[in-house]
């Protein structure tokens, strides 16, 4: 697949993002109702508390494995106060979604989006939407960090430890 001249928040990315987020409420891994998993403490820039799920979903054609980052923020949080009321301190969810070969292949094809907990997406300070290849070729972003991880999947092992 040829790449967009910029490498996110295109419309392109941005009409990706929505059909994505769809098929994260179809499998109930975003929205009010949502699965949820053990909160554990985070790590910059995610936020405090952080949940985390992982499952294959279908994007039309395309079955694949994303990853969602529920990212908690809040004055005083603890772990208590996000499993009793998770949507006062919901501030971001993060997600990667692996997108078909040739998508970004030195990037290992992930497709990055980052959403405000309604599914709108968030944008950097100079207004571009976080939906696509997030931080190709720059020194700050979904991209530049994760490539950091150890292994070539992109993927930083969880990390997680009991807080309270």
């Amino acid at each position: 697949m040829k790449q967009t001249a910029q490498p996110f928040g295109s419309e392109v990315d941005i009409a990706y993002s929505h059909k994505l987020w769809k098929a994260l409420e179809k499998a109930k891994l975003v929205g009010h109702d949502r699965i949820r998993a053990l909160p554990y403490k985070g790590t910059h820039p995610h936020g405090v508390i952080l949940e985390q799920l992982s499952t294959m979903i279908k994007i039309h054609d395309l079955t694949g494995i994303v990853y969602i980052k529920s990212n908690y923020m809040a004055e005083k949080i603890t772990k208590s106060k996000v499993v009793n009321d998770p949507e006062s301190c919901l501030m971001s969810i993060a997600v990667m979604f692996k997108r078909e070969p040739g998508y970004d292949s030195e990037n290992q094809d992930w497709f990055w989006a980052k959403y405000k907990p309604d599914g709108t997406l968030l944008t950097n300070p100079k207004g571009m939407a976080l939906a696509g290849r997030i931080g190709k070729g720059m020194d700050m972003g979904c991209i530049a960090c994760h490539k950091s991880a150890q292994g070539d999947d992109f993927l930083f092992n969880n990390t997680a430890k009991h807080l309270d």
